[in-house]
Formats: C-alpha cells, structure tokens, sequence
C-alpha cells in the first residue's frame, strides 16, 4: 500500500443520517468533489464519498453505507487521507509541504544552513522554518525563517531534497 498523505479532520457529526463535518487540511477544500473515496485514521478500509457539500469552512460528507449518527459517531476527532496516487498534479514550482519538509537547505555557497521542518502559511507568502545547529552550543538547535518567495528561494530539488536560499544579513541571527 503507497504513501498516505492527510487532507482534513472529522472535527464532529452533521444531523443524524450519518454526514461528518470535516475541517480541510488543504488549500483547496473543493478537492473532495474529485474524490470517490478516502482512508479514516486507523482504518485499512476505504470508505466510499457519495455525497458533499459545504457549510461556512467545513466539508460535509456523506460516506454510502454509513445512514445515520450511530455509524459514525466513532469518527470523530480522526484525520482523513488519501493515497498518493490520488493527488492532484501540481503546477510547474508548486510543491506539497509534504514533500518540502525534510528538505536540507543550503546557502549559494552550498554550506549547510539546516533542515525545513515546517511551512507557515500566511496571506502574503508562506514562511519556511529552518532548524539549525546553535553555532555557540551545538547541543542546542535554532529555528529561522525564510520568506518563501523568489528573492530568497533560488532553487528547489525535491528530487534530492534541497532547497538554495539567497540569505540576506542578520537572517540567520
């Protein structure tokens, strides 16, 4: 069985014929209209969408053969995937956060700066965290962060999993 990668949370039931709300884990919660089915957390199964629609910023599902509040009661609080298989193809330098973190970041000069261990998501760019060994104490780690935008991202190998940055002065501090 591939890769697993998350796309939302049941965060609770809708009424009682066995709809659940869930909160997306995606830029593009209209995503679960392409779906025919999804994975629920701890659970080998597929589970059959027949049915979605949205209230305010929630995807509210509908899976066939599960009809009322009893059958899936016991969903809430998990997280639902899909297979790799079944992601949706990106534009060219567009990349999943999944396949970014991990990542070792390098400066132009090809010295190693640290490992992208997550991505902020805001509404002027996303952030790139970077954790680094302390210079003074190398016990201890740092985090920085990188604006993801072109003046300082100059390339992305996800391939071999590094990332170059163009650092500016008092960046790393």
């Amino acid at each position: 069985m591939g890769k697993k990668i998350v796309i939302g949370k049941i965060v609770n039931t809708q009424g009682i014929k066995g709809d659940v709300r869930i909160y997306p884990l995606t830029d593009y919660k209209e995503r679960y209209e392409e779906l025919e089915y999804i994975y629920i957390e701890g659970i080998d199964d597929k589970f059959e969408i027949e049915n979605v629609r949205y209230k305010k910023e929630l995807a509210i599902i509908k899976f066939k053969g599960l009809n009322n509040i009893n059958d899936v009661e016991k969903y809430k609080n998990k997280y639902i995937y899909i297979d790799e298989s079944q992601l949706r193809k990106l534009p060219e330098d567009t990349y999943y956060i999944f396949d970014l973190v991990g990542c070792n970041v390098y400066d132009e000069d090809n010295n190693l700066i640290g490992k992208l261990i997550d991505v902020i998501q805001n509404t002027a760019q996303d952030i790139y965290v970077v954790e680094r060994l302390d210079e003074e104490d190398r016990e201890k780690t740092k985090k920085v962060m990188i604006p993801a935008v072109e003046e300082f991202i100059k390339k992305i190998d996800i391939k071999n999993k590094s990332i170059i940055v163009h650092l500016i002065e008092g960046m790393l501090e």
